[in-house]
């Protein structure tokens, strides 16, 4: 599905962020990226669709390197890669349905966007996503009247209009309380497994990549220190990702 060969970012030459990462994503299931703060998760996770242009390496997905393309060929490569994001990204004066729509502006000519005319195949898919996301009856509420927790589910339902192949999810909990925080990782692994979309998430929350994803990447300064399943993120394993073991317990 994905694959990143000796990617590298430096957003000051000479202090590199990302160094050398190598990275294959499969087809199917929920891929959490662990760390601390300031090792690179983001910049990684926003490398991938070139929201953040990589210094060097290759970022392989569908058979072309997205780090050579530009323009209406890039544009096309990101129709497949829903994004999620920390702060929502909403537009906050528009309603719901139409945050929704948005997420097939990559399909729709300027002037149908720009008029807000979207087919009705795309409206009536909206409406099945709201009930998918549980907020049935929330078409016409502006965005900025939503909790956080309804936000994020309109950020999920906006990228699922996309019809992506891939969904990257850049800390879609952090700004979120426990219980709010479980909910959207159950909806995300969700709509993932159910719609066969692999779902790439990066988080701070160690307890729920153990309890919902299938394979987790450890990172530290910039690089891969870990990469297996759940169930090998021993206190050992931790240690080396984190530094450190007062935070453990």
């Amino acid at each position: 599905m994905l694959t990143l060969k000796h990617l590298s970012k430096s957003y000051v030459a000479g202090t590199p962020v990302l160094t050398d990462v190598n990275l294959d994503i499969d087809a199917r299931g929920i891929t959490a990226i662990i760390g601390a703060s300031g090792t690179g998760k983001s910049t990684l996770i926003r490398c991938i669709n070139l929201l953040v242009e990589p210094t060097a390496g290759e970022i392989l997905f569908e058979g072309a390197d997205l780090a050579r393309l530009s323009g209406k060929a890039l544009r096309r490569a990101r129709r497949h890669i829903g994004m999620v994001f920390q702060e929502y990204n909403l537009v906050e004066r528009l309603s719901v349905m139409e945050n929704l729509l948005s997420g097939r502006l990559g399909y729709v000519s300027a002037w149908r966007a720009w008029r807000r005319k979207f087919p009705p195949d795309d409206i009536r898919r909206a409406y099945e996503l709201l009930d998918v996301v549980g907020l049935t009856g929330f078409a016409n509420q502006r965005a900025d009247a939503l909790s956080g927790g309804q936000r994020q589910r309109v950020g999920i339902a906006r990228a699922v209009m996309q019809e992506p192949t891939l969904l990257l999810a850049d800390e879609p909990t952090s700004s979120l309380d426990p219980k709010t925080s479980v909910e959207i990782m159950e909806l995300l692994t969700e709509v993932g497994r159910s719609r066969g979309i692999p779902v790439l998430v990066n988080m701070h929350d160690v307890e729920l990549a153990r309890r919902f994803a299938d394979r987790i990447i450890g990172m530290g300064d910039g690089r891969i220190v870990f990469d297996g399943p759940a169930a090998a993120l021993d206190d050992a394993t931790l240690t080396t990702i984190y530094g450190g073991k007062g935070w453990l317990h």
